[in-house]
């Protein structure tokens, strides 16, 4: 792997990126995640995290890694290690964003870091983003990937943490079960290559894993939807994630929340076994 001085040379990289907020993903991301209202308007506000339907990395089959991902080198560091996840973001929205829209985004390698944990050695790596339109930024979006080793098939497997327990006697709490339809759907809307998404020989055998992983991004999404389903016209300021467990398909889980008179609610998943699985907050205006 390189050194810790090589991957901090990849901070400050950016790139810019162009899209159209076309109609088509909203529609299929409100079909996956609604039952009803599922036909944006030109000029509308598309739902709260549907930028990440756009500026997708269509990258040729030619240069997608073995994990399904383009190839690391290009804006990402060339890391090696082979599990790669979504950790969390902090968003703060200026103003909505509309069907229509033409819109750049600014993407910058924030920060860089090497750490050590419980199974080797890991890479955290900040990518900052900022989504503009023709009157200036939407939102802001900062991030954080982290890339972690495969564990050592000779060594003895260690027992995992214990789970972090989840609040208890949330104000809301959706089940959801998520099928392989449910993953795919929200893989396709994204480009999203990864094998630990759909490949079920993949993420157990290789990676290791009991079941497909539901993406990070999806379960955000799904918090703020609830949120704001069941508290009409209520606008984000803020909203911010960690990922602290992954999610399976093996079981359901439950999207949960509280808002609070002040505007700042309190969002987390939690499993069939009521462990912490995201922790999230949100602020209103």
């Amino acid at each position: 792997m390189d050194t810790a001085q090589d991957l901090a040379g990849w901070i400050g990289r950016e790139t810019l990126a162009h899209d159209v907020v076309t109609p088509g993903p909203v529609r299929g991301l409100l079909a996956t995640i609604a039952s009803t209202d599922i036909e944006p308007a030109a000029g509308s506000a598309a739902p709260i995290l549907a930028h990440w339907l756009y500026f997708l990395p269509y990258a040729p089959l030619a240069d997608v890694g073995p994990d399904g991902h383009p190839k690391r080198g290009g804006f990402m560091p060339p890391i090696p290690l082979p599990r790669r996840m979504w950790a969390g973001s902090r968003l703060e929205f200026l103003k909505p964003l509309r069907v229509g829209a033409a819109v750049t985004r600014r993407s910058v390698i924030g920060d860089v870091k090497e750490k050590s944990g419980r199974t080797g050695a890991l890479v955290f790596v900040r990518v900052d983003h900022e989504v503009s339109d023709e009157a200036g930024v939407v939102l802001r979006d900062s991030h954080d990937i982290v890339f972690r080793d495969l564990p050592p098939p000779e060594a003895p497997a260690s027992p995992p943490p214990p789970p972090t327990p989840a609040p208890e006697n949330p104000q809301w709490a959706r089940q959801v079960d998520p099928d392989p339809v449910l993953l795919f759907r929200y893989s396709a809307l994204t480009f999203n290559g990864h094998r630990i998404h759909y490949d079920q020989p993949y993420v157990t055998q290789v990676e290791g894993y009991p079941g497909l992983i539901v993406h990070g991004p999806l379960l955000a999404t799904l918090l703020v939807h609830e949120l704001t389903t069941r508290h009409p016209g209520a606008a984000l300021a803020t909203f911010t994630f960690r990922a602290v467990k992954p999610v399976f398909d093996t079981a359901p889980f439950f999207v949960c929340g509280s808002l609070e008179a002040d505007g700042q609610a309190r969002l987390f998943i939690r499993d069939a076994a009521g462990a912490l699985c995201m922790d999230a907050a949100a602020t209103l205006r």
